[in-house]
């Protein structure tokens, strides 16, 4: 009998158990679900690192965005309300699609 001691998916529990199998579970208090909702944001973040092609990598982006969604809302806030934070930071600062690497930055 595996143990995993991991958050999971809210399906989950029933997936195992329409495969004939029964799983042990229990309710996180908030404390635990923010810690563990961080443990599983760098899990899958790992896993996308990992991913050996772009459908793996495409299927770990929507782990990680998905993890987001919730993490988001447990700080207070909507997803558009992150969106909004995000393309402030784009406006003013840039994204990352030029592909500029910084070596250094002599004093002036």
């Amino acid at each position: 009998m595996p143990t995993y001691n991991k958050l999971v998916r809210d399906r989950i529990p029933e997936i195992i158990a329409r495969g004939g199998n029964v799983s042990n579970t229990r309710i996180l208090d908030e404390t635990e679900y923010k810690a563990e909702l961080r443990t599983k944001l760098v899990e899958e973040l790992n896993e996308y690192l990992e991913a050996a092609d772009d459908s793996s990598a495409m299927e770990e982006l929507s782990d990680i965005l998905e993890l987001l969604h919730t993490l988001t809302a447990i700080h207070g806030s909507t997803v558009e309300q992150l969106e909004s934070i995000r393309a402030d930071k784009a406006e003013k600062r840039g994204g990352f699609k030029e592909r500029i690497f910084l070596i250094d930055v002599q004093d002036a």
